[in-house]
């Protein structure tokens, strides 16, 4: 399930939600109990392995910030 992040405008608080995608627009209250709130931009960060490279740790050709056709 996504987690949201959201900030409380009256006490300035940080806090993350867990709900399904279709309730993501849905306000949230603070845990200080403030209904004042508004949803962060968040990043995504994957971790783990999943599409690291192959097994063995060779890395794939290429690379660069666009795939190596450019030589960056």
């Amino acid at each position: 399930m996504p987690r949201y992040e959201f900030r409380c405008r009256a006490c300035g608080d940080t806090f993350e939600v867990n709900r399904p995608m279709a309730e993501a627009g849905r306000p949230a209250t603070c845990p200080q109990g403030h209904a004042d709130t508004v949803k962060l931009l968040s990043t995504v960060a994957f971790t783990g392995r999943g599409g690291a490279g192959p097994v063995g740790g060779t890395p794939a050709p290429g690379g660069g910030c666009c795939g190596g056709a450019c030589g960056c």
